[in-house]
């Protein structure tokens, strides 16, 4: 079981995200007023509390969000899961969709660090039901069949 961490958003793509604590999740589309959602298999970004606090290890000290993710987590690894996977918090279901992305331009992180986790460990998702998540919620995860 995991922990919800944080919530991020932003209404812009392209720039960091920011803790917004809770949010409303719409079935087809992703969180509403982030800039990422739409009707597409990368509607939610998730990323493991538990690697970023790693990084942050090494000297990184990014916040919530700095990676573009949207829903942070403690209690998950999330890229061994498999494509398939279910999560449910509330009444929210997301599938895995997508495992890591290719980095087309090194964000900020990357030209700090030399490193980004973002594209090997984040995970994406599409929203099956919607609800509201917000932070200190559990989620439960459900291995395909």
């Amino acid at each position: 079981m995991g922990k919800v961490i944080a919530v991020c958003t932003s209404d812009v793509r392209g720039i960091q995200k920011h803790n917004i604590h809770e949010a409303k999740l719409v079935e087809g589309f992703g969180i509403e007023a982030d800039a990422h959602g739409g009707n597409w298999h990368r509607q939610v970004s998730l990323l493991s509390y538990d690697r970023i606090k790693e990084f942050n290890a090494k000297g990184a000290d990014v916040k919530d969000g700095a990676f573009g993710e949207n829903i942070v987590v403690e209690g998950y690894d999330f890229k061994s899961l498999p494509i398939g996977t279910l999560f449910r918090c509330n009444d929210v279901i997301l599938e895995l969709t997508q495992i890591g992305k290719e980095c087309h331009s090194h964000c900020e992180i990357f030209k700090k660090m030399g490193d980004c986790i973002m594209p090997r460990e984040g995970v994406f998702t599409r929203v099956l039901h919607g609800g509201i998540i917000k932070e200190g919620d559990e989620m439960t995860c459900y291995l395909p069949q």
